[in-house]
């Protein structure tokens, strides 16, 4: 009766910890959430620079600007680390948040589909515009 309450109050925090799996992929999923977080913050702060000083410019010169090998490296890097980020964080508030388990399975299926179109769409459309 391992399920029973009374049972799981005697036993300690590693004995109910036994058996719930690995922290191992945690750890990398928490590290992986923070490296592109961090990615994130220069690769932002370009973006906004680069809207601002493109704001009003022709589309053409906006177009050129974008087939310039830097600029869409810094895009495509930009794109593949938000889409990326935006899974990890939307997978982290279902697992921890929704508790039916047909629910948590189709949205972590939408979680993890979705940025990953969504990403690619972009990913293709600045590859696009680049060659």
């Amino acid at each position: 009766m391992a399920g029973t309450p009374h049972v799981d109050m005697l036993r300690s925090p590693l004995g109910r910890a036994r058996g719930l799996g690995s922290a191992k992929a945690g750890s990398a999923h928490w590290r992986a959430q923070r490296t592109t977080g961090l990615a994130l913050l220069p690769l932002s702060l370009w973006f906004i620079y680069s809207v601002i000083h493109l704001a009003g410019a022709p589309r053409a010169a906006v177009m050129h600007w974008m087939s310039a090998p830097v600029p869409m490296v810094l895009m495509l890097a930009l794109i593949i680390a938000t889409f990326h980020h935006l899974q990890m964080g939307l997978q982290t508030v279902i697992e921890d948040y929704v508790h039916h388990e047909p629910a948590k399975m189709v949205a972590l299926l939408l979680a993890r589909g979705g940025p990953w179109l969504l990403g690619l769409i972009c990913f293709v459309s600045v590859l696009k515009i680049g060659f």
